[in-house]
């Protein structure tokens, strides 16, 4: 059968939805025009406020009250869905479309049992039997490669991890085989691993099955390995269409030129060396980091967060932690900020052991090293305006409110912000913005080490690279040491001078990012190389 005779399973014909007034735009999307065919995957790409997410519940039927639909039709099968009363979108949900969502955690009902939600969905739009259910639902875990599925029925979403969880959400929405598979962002806060395999899993369902796919995305990568055709939005509207091979290798439109170029490079650029007599900032020995827990039974179970980490920063230096989820990575730069302590091992900073220091000399040790965290937003006291945010820790060690206002003002204007909206709260910023902020209240306790914990991970790629950036110009120009946590290889790739690699607790390859990039040694190592996504697909370059 000829591809252009192919009737799609999802039509967007000119479709405008408005925003509420006093927005920061009349329409969330307009004059939008796009198809999904069986067995296709098209990805909507865009950075936060494009419209992606609204185009994709609207296609739901799940559209905000405040939100609008203007003009324009989106037909499933060649229903029109703008004008279904609430109980046919009832039946057109799960039983013809389904959604995935990005965080499985808030999306699953935490006091239900993973195969009980998924039953749910058949005992609301089937017949079968408990017995039938119970079996079919059994089969769908199987489907999604999840192991011993009797185990998984029983599970609550608590006691999977996060790449299970989001195989349950998976075999959720497609349990009643829909014709149209929605997934909104559903890897963006997994490991590389546990992303590609998710990817994998995908598509190899959509394949057995013809499923139609919309895909939400802002990872190029995850494109590259998954999409079929590419619909580039900027601020609502679609400015480029195309084949993945077309958009990726040779995009037209200049949005769509900036946000590849702004796709980080699997391979570091050529830095400096630091030179080797640089003074020594941060030196771990044989750190180790233990939990006990116990069970219902009383047994005890010991947990090693961190075994035998020794690692070590100089003056200008950039270290990376990378590992995936459960590889101790946060464990140690929380023990070396020491909002826990470490159950052994030494941890000098500037020459002193923190680990055997008192804690009233820890306090005063404590503003050498500053953290910036992955949410910026729950980082910060939304009660309080940012200048009382980033003026609260120097005022704390004695520094009059006149100068630490003066120094705010300045590292205002170092990350890029306007100084003037030191009087303005956190929810009037963007994400980008928010996480400036917080690195400028890191550097107002003028620290010697700051350490940043999966800073970028949440944010869009044009946005990170602009953070990364931003590290790096700050590091080079204020000669900090920096301790640089994530989970994506490619980001490490870009700020990082020397680089760790940890798994289940312990480093396993250590050494320059040049060496490491080029000729990885441990299997571990290779492995996170494999998974990445994008890595063998060849990107336009300026």
């Amino acid at each position: 059968m000829q591809d252009s005779i192919v009737e799609p399973v999802l039509s967007v014909d000119n479709l405008s939805i408005s925003l509420p007034k006093n927005a920061d735009r009349q329409y969330a999307v307009q004059n939008v025009c796009f198809d999904v065919k069986p067995g296709e995957v098209v990805c909507l790409v865009g950075e936060s406020g494009s419209g992606k997410s609204v185009i994709a519940f609207s296609a739901m039927g799940l559209l905000a009250k405040a939100l609008e639909i203007t003009q324009g039709t989106i037909s499933l099968n060649g229903e029109d869905i703008t004008v279904a009363h609430e109980q046919r979108l009832r039946e057109l949900r799960c039983t013809q479309m389904g959604m995935i969502f990005q965080e499985p955690m808030t999306a699953l009902n935490p006091v239900m049992r993973c195969g009980e939600q998924i039953d749910e969905v058949l005992l609301e739009h089937t017949d079968l039997s408990a017995a039938d259910r119970r079996q079919k639902v059994i089969d769908m875990i199987e489907q999604v490669h999840l192991p011993d599925p009797e185990r998984m029925y029983t599970s609550y979403p608590h006691q999977l991890s996060g790449g299970q969880r989001q195989r349950i959400m998976i075999a959720m929405a497609l349990i009643l085989e829909p014709v149209l598979l929605i997934a909104d962002e559903p890897t963006t806060a997994l490991d590389v691993t546990t992303q590609a395999q998710i990817l994998h899993l995908i598509r190899e369902l959509q394949s057995e099955r013809q499923t139609g796919v919309l895909f939400i995305t802002h990872d190029f990568g995850v494109v590259a390995e998954l999409g079929d055709r590419v619909a580039v939005l900027k601020q609502g509207e679609i400015v480029e269409l195309g084949t993945t091979q077309q958009v990726l290798s040779a995009p037209q439109h200049p949005y769509t030129k900036m946000l590849i170029a702004s796709v980080p490079r699997h391979e570091p650029p050529h830095r400096e060396k630091i030179q080797a007599d640089a003074p020594v900032v941060l030196k771990t020995e044989n750190l180790d980091k233990h939990y006990t827990s116990f069970s219902f039974t009383s047994r005890k179970r010991v947990v090693k967060a961190a075994q035998d980490v020794s690692i070590e920063i100089r003056k200008g230096e950039t270290l990376g932690i990378v590992g995936e989820s459960g590889s101790g990575k946060s464990t140690v730069a929380r023990c070396i900020t020491w909002l826990i302590e470490s159950t052994d091992g030494r941890i000098w900073l500037t020459g002193e052991d923190i680990a055997r220091l008192p804690k009233r000399d820890l306090q005063k040790l404590r503003r050498k090293v500053q953290i910036i965290f992955q949410d910026p937003y729950r980082s910060l006291n939304p009660r309080r305006t940012v200048g009382q945010s980033i003026i609260e820790g120097p005022m704390n060690y004695g520094e009059s409110q006149r100068d630490a206002i003066a120094h705010a003002r300045e590292l205002m204007e170092l990350v890029h912000l306007d100084p003037e909206g030191l009087d303005r709260y956190p929810h009037q910023f963007s994400g980008g913005q928010r996480q400036r902020v917080c690195i400028a209240r890191a550097l107002a306790m003028r620290p010697e080490l700051l350490v940043a914990d999966e800073a970028v991970s949440a944010l869009d790629v044009s946005v990170q690279a602009q953070v990364l950036t931003l590290l790096e110009q700050i590091r080079d120009q204020m000669q900090l040491a920096m301790l640089f946590i994530t989970h994506d290889l490619r980001v490490a790739a870009q700020v990082c001078d020397v680089v760790a690699v940890m798994s289940k607790g312990r480093v396993v390859e250590y050494g320059p990012a040049t060496e490491l990039f080029s000729n990885p040694q441990h299997d571990y190592t290779k492995a996170l190389f494999d998974a990445a996504p994008g890595r063998h697909f060849e990107f336009a370059r300026g």
